[in-house]
């Protein structure tokens, strides 16, 4: 596969854990070809010790169905792989089947660029058991990540106050997907920009960019290269200034930025990238604007974070935009979202009627909600949210006021006078898109009013304030009846 082959969803059926397959094979050999179940995607925690999380990859989700598909190749490599006890690990009649197969399900999501927390179902799919488990780890493989990344990125953005910020993780990232999936998220996070060119050609992203360090030691001196830089890009010209003595660059860069001056043409920018940022930031503004080039902006990177971005605008550090990578990429200190799917009804192929089931686990916080699951998004009057409330959509308990802690039964939300609406939305009919794709910019768009709209408190970085989300009355009794039932009390 070249690596172009990479960014068109063409080989997303073997992009999958084998167990899945395994299971696939058993559901056709215990003719559960037609039953049916409902799964949920959701994670446990905020990531990063945050308030929220920013739902994100649910744009290509409908790619993702429409194109699981089994071609002859993938076939041919299935029927090669040898059981443990030996022999073909899978048998003749399930690779016929593969060979047709294509998928029926139906998916619902919470609109890529909105607001999602711990335990709610940021994707439900319903369909056939057999098809729906298939979908499983590749469409985590799309939403884990890219939520983690999104969420990050809006945290990096926000202690920007502002000023633009570009994603130049693509060289530190988890491989050339990890690239492509980084480049999206932030973007859809609130990064105005990307390094990444491929990122740019594909989602449409404005890229930039301008030069390395071994660009100027390429040169026999600073200013030679500063000058042929300016010679080459005189429309995107931003000097980096650390190579050799950031002093002596400011020096050779206000040289530079005169000469274009009498060119009739503009230094745009220059970048730092080592030492102490606020100080030397402080210390180049003061020497442009003595020079008379208050225009050229100061741009900054060298691992920088959501804190330390923080900690230099406390400083008073007069920086006009901002480069993050490695921190965004790899979206330190948490490498992964935790994200999981898990089954909460099933139905058999002539009942009309789904049967709620829950996972109870060991471990208390692992227990999973049963049921059809919809969230229902409550806000003020001002559209600020104020409480997500999970609710079964075969049942209705007429009151939906109040509604019980999601993590603590005896703690009650109260909700009367804000205003719901369903946050779940259909993306998928019958295994086909259903209805016009959001495109990126409306994804970017939906983050960026829905974090504005959202609570100060709950999106502080230290310490946030709890966001409420609870089960409507009659689903916290479902599941615990269900528990009880389960544990033979």
């Amino acid at each position: 596969m070249s690596l172009t082959d990479r960014t068109v969803p063409t080989d997303v059926a073997l992009n999958t854990d084998l167990y899945e397959l395994t299971m696939a094979q058993g559901f056709w050999e215990s003719g559960l070809m037609d039953a049916q179940g409902c799964f949920n995607v959701f994670f446990r925690d905020n990531p990063f010790n945050g308030g929220y999380a920013i739902a994100c990859g649910i744009g290509q989700i409908a790619e993702l169905v429409e194109n699981l598909r089994f071609d002859e190749e993938s076939i041919a490599y299935l029927a090669g792989i040898q059981a443990p006890g030996g022999g073909p690990l899978f048998k003749q009649g399930f690779l016929d089947y593969l060979r047709t197969f294509r998928m029926h399900v139906d998916v619902w999501a919470i609109p890529e660029g909105d607001l999602v927390f711990p335990r709610e179902p940021m994707v439900r799919v319903q369909g056939p058991v057999i098809e729906c488990q298939l979908l499983e780890t590749a469409l985590l493989n799309l939403v884990n990540f890219q939520t983690l990344v999104a969420t990050k990125a809006s945290r990096v953005v926000r202690a920007a106050e502002g000023h633009p910020v570009s994603d130049f993780g693509l060289r530190r990232a988890q491989g050339p997907d990890g690239g492509l999936a980084v480049a999206r998220a932030s973007y859809i996070g609130g990064c105005t920009s990307t390094s990444n060119v491929l990122a740019g050609k594909i989602y449409d992203i404005p890229v930039f960019g301008t030069h390395a360090h071994s660009w100027v030691m390429a040169f026999p001196t600073e200013l030679e290269a500063f000058r042929a830089f300016a010679k080459s890009s005189p429309k995107n010209c931003c000097l980096l200034l650390d190579t050799y003595d950031v002093h002596q660059g400011i020096r050779n860069a206000i040289t530079v930025g005169k000469e274009m001056e009498a060119r009739g043409e503009r230094l745009a920018a220059i970048r730092i990238d080592s030492g102490d940022l606020a100080k030397l930031s402080k210390e180049t503004r003061a020497a442009f604007d003595e020079a008379g080039l208050p225009y050229v902006k100061i741009s900054v990177s060298n691992d920088l974070e959501e804190y330390t971005i923080q900690s230099l605008f406390a400083q008073g550090a007069p920086i006009d935009s901002f480069g993050v990578g490695t921190k965004l990429a790899t979206c330190d200190p948490q490498p992964s979202l935790g994200g999981v799917y898990k089954l909460s009804a099933t139905r058999s192929a002539d009942d009309e009627a789904w049967r709620p089931v829950m996972k109870l686990s060991e471990q208390v916080y692992k227990r999973t909600i049963p049921g059809i699951q919809q969230i229902l998004r409550f806000e003020d009057a001002s559209g600020c949210p104020v409480g997500d409330m999970i609710v079964d959509e075969a049942s209705d308990t007429g009151d939906r006021t109040a509604m019980v802690d999601i993590i603590d039964p005896v703690t009650m939300h109260r909700l009367a006078g804000a205003t719901p609406r369903e946050l779940l939305v259909p993306i998928v009919s019958d295994g086909v898109r259903a209805g016009e794709p959001n495109t990126i910019l409306e994804a970017k768009a939906r983050c960026k009013d829905a974090l504005m709209r959202l609570d100060p408190a709950t999106k502080r970085f230290l310490n946030p304030q709890i966001y409420p989300v609870g089960l409507e009355r009659g689903l916290a009794d479902l599941r615990q009846r269900l528990a009880l039932e389960e544990l033979g009390a």
